[in-house]
């Protein structure tokens, strides 16, 4: 399935949903282990899981009653994908005034 980078952006957007992803580097979570994290309903942690697994980040998992939420790692990559090319367009920048400052040394 392609993902839609938006999706990612847009749920890594709340700093709700960031601390939940670094909440499940720890561990897989249920809704209920989530909500017991923040102060807020468990329909309002439920729309927060639901935007990261729509974003790609999260998977869920459906055992019996529940539903344990997993950090997906590979739902970053068009994040970093994105990133990765304006770190080589700052690298290439930062060569070029490396290259000028050096130019003007030797004069």
């Amino acid at each position: 399935m392609t993902q839609n980078p938006h999706l990612a952006f847009r749920a890594l957007a709340d700093p709700t949903r960031r601390e939940i992803m670094r909440l499940l580097t720890e561990q897989d979570m249920t809704i209920a282990q989530v909500s017991d994290q923040f102060d807020m309903t468990r329909a309002a942690v439920k729309k927060h899981l639901t935007m990261l697994s729509d974003g790609g980040l999260i998977t869920v998992e459906v055992r019996g009653r529940e539903r344990l939420n997993r950090l997906n790692p590979e739902g970053l990559a068009p994040v970093f994908d994105w990133l990765s090319f304006f770190d080589r367009f700052w690298d290439t920048r930062l060569n070029d005034l490396k290259t000028a400052i050096e130019g003007e040394s030797d004069d």
